[in-house]
């Protein structure tokens, strides 16, 4: 079973299509500054069978072509950068604040 991976940018997803169906997606926004993962879905006649993990992969490794971090608030996405520690470096770190009281 080969998985395709490729961008939406239209309509704001990455989609992973097996055998010419579209087997799930993961949802972003896209800023000039870093790209939010919001939502990954795979649908049920694809689950378990690395749709998943393509999606993570194939977004992550377009953002860090894209030189963009990633929030990562789906929770899908975080856990699997969890797994996967070599993508810990394309996680968005917030800025140190300069408030004081």
């Amino acid at each position: 079973m080969a998985i395709e991976v490729h961008d939406v940018p239209d309509e704001k997803h990455f989609a992973a299509v097996v055998d010419g169906v579209v087997a799930g997606k993961a949802v972003y926004i896209r800023t000039p500054e870093l790209i939010v993962f919001t939502h990954t879905e795979v649908f049920p006649a694809f689950e378990g069978r690395g749709v998943g993990s393509a999606l993570a992969r194939t977004g992550l490794d377009q953002a860090r072509e894209w030189g963009l971090p990633v929030l990562p608030l789906c929770p899908f996405i975080s856990g699997w950068i969890g797994r996967h520690r070599e993508y810990v470096d394309v996680v968005y770190s917030a800025p140190r604040t300069t408030a004081v009281d």
